[in-house]
């Protein structure tokens, strides 16, 4: 074979492997290697089990040496994302109470990637408790863009995104509360995937009904996104949401005729959510791929006024439930964000939430509305260009000041109170080279769908296949020192 095998799709190396053209072991190789070329510039992985993943590639290749039936994702390597537990590997959370946490368990979502196959390597960085969308840490300091590394590159899947990017790995599990999937793969010029509710349950957790946080995947491209949920996708009793899908859905082909599809694209969400403008050049530059596939645009967007009341006090109330009692042994050391987010759930009375459950299902009677109008709503993933590695938060977008440290990331947290699957796919760069993402969204239990409509625009565009030009002698920039970023996960994180 030609080429790095870092830089093959999770869909290409595997088959490799299966086909007996490389080993898990020499894909182990070049992944390690990898980490060592580019993570000091990037500091993305931030836990290594080189014994125990050399073990694990040796497994594979004897399991793919006896011809049994091999798992779809055999032999890939792989980091995971730091809150995701994995047993008997460190877990910090990204907070200096978890420093030295070795889970005795692995979370849903990596047991069912173990299962399918994968070649555990370590973990890569987050915020603390995924509280960000942007990945610092007193534990680990920042991860940076591959793109640019004086920028941020998300969160709070920022070192996720960030290994893929920067061919460390094609395929990583994550999460996404306010934006955490969609954010960094916009920032990073990758594939991020917030499924609809139960598609992935987040188990063990203390709240079986929580349903704004959800786990997926992120990948170069749709198709390992696909193939990732194909392994990881299905109900569990621990979580009582129905599953809405057929069970063997991401397998179906990716191609698909968009002639006809209605798509209504928004640029403010309707609500006048401020974007810089470089965003919105490059995001309406690329409308034109959608009519020429056949789809028919009209810009309009769902009623989502009712939106930001149930994002905040759900995520409010999440907060509460996850870190209030850590709140009360260690809030002397867990940073300030959590702090506030524990404490906005405090505040809330019980006319808090029944305002919120009236206002949600106005909400999901509005988008229900919308959707029997339109297939897909198309609109910025992030409201910024991936911004300066040192600030905690952007504080103002085109002259419009903030309010609150959670407007900067709206864009992705609206869509979150719909509770509607949503992906962010790559849509060009700016002038000065950093990536862009467009955020596609539909009707709840078209996850399916919504790949293949975002398959076609990424088969058309071709910018998922533009690497970064990393410089391996730059380092990571120190922790964030401006304002707060914003908390994306909640009690399952």
């Amino acid at each position: 074979m030609t080429g790095g095998l870092m830089d093959l799709s999770a869909t290409a190396l595997t088959a490799a492997i299966r086909r007996r053209e490389v080993s898990a072991r020499e894909a182990l190789d070049e992944h390690l290697a990898r980490i060592d070329a580019v993570n000091g510039a990037i500091n993305a992985v931030v836990t290594q089990d080189r014994e125990g993943a050399q073990q694990l590639a040796a497994d594979a290749d004897m399991l793919t040496s006896s011809g049994a039936d091999l798992p779809p994702l055999h032999g890939l390597p792989m980091a995971h994302k730091d809150t995701n537990n994995t047993k008997g590997l460190r877990t910090t959370q990204g907070s200096v109470i978890f420093k030295d946490h070795v889970p005795t368990f692995d979370d849903l979502v990596i047991d069912r990637l173990k299962t399918a196959g994968v070649v555990t390597t370590g973990k890569t960085n987050v915020p603390e408790f995924a509280a960000g969308s942007h990945t610092f840490n007193e534990v680990f300091g920042t991860t940076t863009n591959p793109y640019d590394t004086t920028v941020s590159a998300g969160g709070s899947s920022g070192g996720a995104a960030a290994a893929i990017a920067s061919r460390i790995q094609p395929l990583s599990d994550g999460s996404d509360m306010g934006g955490s999937l969609r954010i960094p793969a916009s920032f990073c010029n990758i594939v991020g995937f917030r499924p609809s509710a139960g598609v992935l349950p987040m188990a063990p957790t203390r709240n079986a009904w929580a349903w704004l946080g959800r786990t997926g995947v992120m990948a170069r491209d749709v198709e390992d996104v696909a193939l990732g949920m194909s392994a990881v996708a299905g109900a569990h009793p621990a979580v009582p949401y129905p599953f809405p899908l057929g069970t063997k859905r991401f397998s179906d082909p990716l191609q698909r005729d968009l002639t006809g599809l209605r798509i209504a694209w928004s640029p403010d969400f309707g609500l006048g959510v401020p974007v810089e403008k470089e965003i919105l050049r490059v995001l309406e530059s690329q409308l034109q791929v959608f009519v020429d596939l056949g789809a028919v645009i009209e810009e309009a967007a769902p009623d989502l006024r009712d939106a930001d009341q149930v994002f905040d006090t759900t995520r409010a109330f999440d907060f509460l439930l996850a870190y209030g009692t850590l709140l009360e042994k260690h809030g002397d050391v867990i940073k300030p964000e959590v702090q506030w987010n524990v404490t906005q759930g405090k505040a809330l009375t019980g006319r808090n939430l029944v305002d919120a459950a009236l206002a949600r299902t106005r909400l999901a009677g509005k988008v229900d509305d919308f959707f029997e109008r339109f297939d897909v709503f198309a609109s910025p993933t992030a409201q910024v260009l991936p911004f300066d590695a040192s600030l905690r938060y952007p504080t103002s977008v085109e002259g419009v000041e903030f309010e609150t440290y959670l407007d900067w990331m709206r864009s992705a947290c609206l869509i979150s109170a719909t509770g509607i699957p949503a992906v962010s796919v790559p849509a060009g760069f700016s002038s000065g080279g950093l990536p862009v993402g467009l955020q596609l969204s539909m009707a709840h239990g078209m996850d399916v769908d919504l790949l293949q409509v975002a398959y076609g625009f990424e088969q058309a565009t071709g910018y998922a296949n533009r690497a970064p030009r990393l410089d391996p002698g730059v380092g990571p920039h120190p922790i964030g020192l401006g304002h707060a970023g914003e908390p994306d996960r909640g009690p399952a994180d």
